[in-house]
C-alpha cells in the first residue's frame, strides 16, 4: 500500500471519527443506552465503509466533503448495528469483537438490542436533519440506504449466511450471500459519494458493477486472510472457517483459484472505472487495497 492512500485513509478515518464522537454530546438519551451505543460506534475499526464514500465523492469534487459527513457517519451507524446484533447469542454468539468485549457482554443482551436499534433509527434521522442536503438529495440517500440495509440488502444477505451454514454452497450461492451481506452497504458508500460529488447516470450505472466486484474482492481476500493471515495483525484465530466447516472461496476454489478470481474480479472493477472516467482516483487505489490488506 502506497503513502498516498495509506495517508488518505488515516485522514479520512479521523474525520469519520471526529464526526461519530460529536453526535450524542448535546443529546437526552437514557445514559445506559447511550453508553452502549458509544460502546460499540468508538470502538475503532478501518471505517472503510465511510472512507469508501468520501473516495467516491473525491473522484468528481475534491474538496468541500461537509456535505457527506452526516450520510457517511449514518452509513457506520448501520454497519455498528450490524455487528452488535450479529455476535448476540442468537446469531453468532461471540464474546469478543477487536479485542474487546462484545456489546452484549459488556452491557447485557436486552440494552444490546436496544443498541442496536437504536444506531439504525437514528441513522436516517441524520440523514433527514442535515441541513447540508436538498430534500431531493435526503429522499434519495434514504431511499438508497434503506434499501442497502434491508430484507433485500444487508439483512437478507444475513439470513442467507445462517442458511448457508446448515449446508454447502455453490460458488454462485457463496457470491449472493456476500453480495448481500457486505457489498449492499459498499455500494451504497460508492453511490451515495458520487450522487453528492454530481455523477452521471452513467457514471452511476457503471459505478454501481464497479461496487459489486469490490464488494466481492473484500470477501475473497477476508477468506484467503483466514486460511494464511497473520493472527496478530487479524485479531482473531485463522483457520476457524475450515474447522467450521464454512463455505468459504479457498474452500470452493482452492487457495490459487481463490487468488485468481480475486484477480479476476479486480480487472473486472478496473474495466467499470474506466467506463465510469474515473480513472487514477482513491477509488482506483482502494480497490487494490481492499485485495491487497493483511488485516
Amino acid at each position: 500500500m502506497n503513502y498516498s492512500i495509506k495517508n488518505y485513509i488515516q485522514q479520512g478515518k479521523e474525520i469519520v471519527e471526529q464526526m461519530l464522537s460529536s453526535l450524542y454530546t448535546d443529546t437526552y438519551i437514557p445514559e445506559n443506552l447511550k453508553a452502549s451505543m458509544e460502546y460499540s460506534l468508538l470502538a475503532g475499526g478501518k471505517r472503510l465503509r465511510p472512507i469508501l464514500l468520501l473516495a467516491s465523492y473525491h473522484s468528481f469534487k475534491k474538496t468541500d466533503e461537509a456535505k457527506t459527513l452526516r450520510t457517511a457517519a449514518a452509513l457506520e451507524m448501520i454497519h455498528t448495528y450490524s455487528l452488535i446484533h450479529d455476535d448476540l447469542p442468537a446469531m453468532d454468539d461471540d464474546d469478543y469483537r477487536r479485542g474487546a468485549l462484545t456489546n452484549h457482554k459488556k452491557f447485557d443482551e436486552a440494552t444490546a438490542i436496544l443498541a442496536g436499534d437504536a444506531l439504525l433509527t437514528n441513522s436516517f434521522e441524520l440523514i433527514a436533519r442535515d441541513e447540508l442536503l436538498t430534500a431531493e438529495e435526503k429522499v434519495f440517500l434514504i431511499t438508497e440506504l434503506s434499501h442497502a440495509s434491508g430484507p433485500e440488502g444487508m439483512v437478507a444477505g444475513q439470513v442467507l449466511d445462517m442458511e448457508g451454514e446448515m449446508s454447502p454452497l455453490s460458488l454462485e450461492e457463496l457470491e449472493k450471500v456476500h453480495e448481500h451481506k457486505t457489498g449492499k452497504l459498499i455500494s451504497f458508500a460508492i453511490i451515495a459519494g458520487a450522487y453528492l460529488g454530481d455523477a452521471t447516470e452513467r457514471q452511476l450505472a457503471h459505478l454501481k458493477k464497479f461496487a459489486y466486484y469490490l464488494g466481492i474482492i473484500f470477501q475473497v481476500q477476508d477468506d484467503i486472510l483466514d486460511v494464511i493471515g497473520d493472527q496478530e495483525k487479524l485479531g482473531k484465530p485463522v483457520g476457524s472457517d475450515e474447522e467450521n466447516e464454512k463455505s468459504t472461496y479457498p474452500n470452493l476454489l482452492g487457495l490459487e483459484g481463490a487468488k485468481n478470481h480475486l484477480s479476476a474480479y479486480t480487472e473486472k472493477a478496473l474495466q467499470a472505472l474506466q467506463e465510469a472516467n474515473i480513472e487514477q482516483s482513491y477509488l482506483e487505489q482502494l480497490l487494490y487495497y481492499f485485495g491487497e490488506r493483511d488485516h
